[in-house]
């Protein structure tokens, strides 16, 4: 829902105050899906809202569900046809959590992923940002899917940090008490490291939690699959990583996807824990293991004894660490695997 176009047909009908909280209410906190069933205001007002306002700026042509049950992905097609996908996971019983994308495509073009292997079409914009989430509100009602809707995660498709602008404004939408109200420490924003935006993201945001895509720690390998790094080598993100922690004191989750006979040896192990020590603050870093989700291109997932030994050897070095389920792979919606970037005609 585009709160400023809300506000401007509000302004212009000349709707007392207590009409826009009234909307406020049913759109964002009891995630009605209609205007026209909005029964606290009048029904010639109902039809007009309806005639002049969408309360979602995308259609949900599909919506798949994992085998389990625990992962839900919905494919967006936005009003200039081009495609998004969003990803709904239960990391617990009766806990949810939405995967949100913050672009169509991503220009950072990591080798291991399959939004930027489709390349950069456009930012979205704050209102196709935070629809996503009120979308999963009014999926969960309309099912009658048990637990609780808690937390947000910028980890879908796009670098979150290269569109900051909307990205910031939207965490300002979700965390607004009149809107959706979630707790800043109930948000997550995932970067490949973006230095500049991650000073500004603890400024703006420090409640908020930041997660860092590494997945390489020695710059000949990062160069080659996150070209992100010939810009923002190691040695700029472990500083910035540094007066991160000494300013915010929070923890800060590092995403590390084992790729076989890549990047997942005793070397790269070895290389990984010098790394986030020589940041000082390594107890306040957690090392989150992904096993590849596999989308092809002759790369493929470490097995699962090789994850093992990896934390192992991690925990050696006394690094904290946590092999983490992938969820909804089966229906192409875990970690890496989102790729709805293309035009319908």
């Amino acid at each position: 829902m585009d709160i400023k176009k809300l506000a401007d047909v509000v302004a212009k009908n000349n709707l007392p105050s207590y009409r826009a909280k009234q909307l406020k209410k049913a759109i964002f906190g009891e995630a009605m899906d209609s205007f026209l069933d909005i029964s606290t205001i009048p029904i010639d007002l109902r039809m007009k809202l309806n005639d002049e306002l969408k309360i979602l700026p995308f259609e949900i042509p599909e919506v798949l569900v994992s085998n389990d049950n625990r992962a839900i992905k919905a494919l967006l097609v936005l009003e200039d046809k081009r495609m998004i996908e969003t990803v709904l996971i239960s990391p617990k019983p009766e806990v949810w959590s939405a995967c949100i994308s913050s672009q169509v495509g991503c220009s950072l073009g990591c080798l291991f992923c399959a939004t930027g292997r489709g390349g950069f079409k456009r930012n979205l914009t704050v209102d196709e940002i935070t629809s996503q989430v009120l979308f999963w509100k009014q999926y969960l009602k309309t099912n009658k899917i048990k637990g609780s809707f808690s937390n947000i995660v910028y980890m879908g498709m796009g670098e979150p940090f290269l569109n900051w602008e909307n990205v910031k404004e939207s965490i300002k939408e979700l965390t607004n008490e009149d809107l959706f109200g979630f707790r800043n420490r109930s948000i997550s924003v995932s970067t490949a490291g973006i230095p500049d935006k991650i000073e500004e993201f603890s400024n703006e945001f420090p409640q908020a939690n930041l997660a860092i895509s590494l997945h390489f720690a020695d710059d000949i390998k990062r160069n080659h699959f996150m070209k992100v790094n010939l810009q923002h080598n190691l040695e700029k993100l472990k500083e910035v990583l540094r007066k991160y922690l000494e300013k915010n004191k929070r923890k800060v989750f590092i995403e590390y996807i084992l790729l076989a006979n890549v990047n997942d040896t005793p070397k790269d192990a070895r290389n990984l824990a010098k790394f986030l020590r020589e940041i000082d603050h390594n107890k306040l870093l957690h090392v989150n293991l992904i096993r590849y989700n596999s989308i092809g291109f002759g790369l493929s997932p470490s097995s699962k004894e090789i994850t093992k030994k990896f934390k192992f050897m991690l925990e050696k070095e006394r690094i904290s660490s946590t092999i983490r389920k992938s969820l909804g792979e089966d229906i192409q919606g875990a970690c890496g695997q989102l790729a709805g970037d293309k035009i319908i005609d």
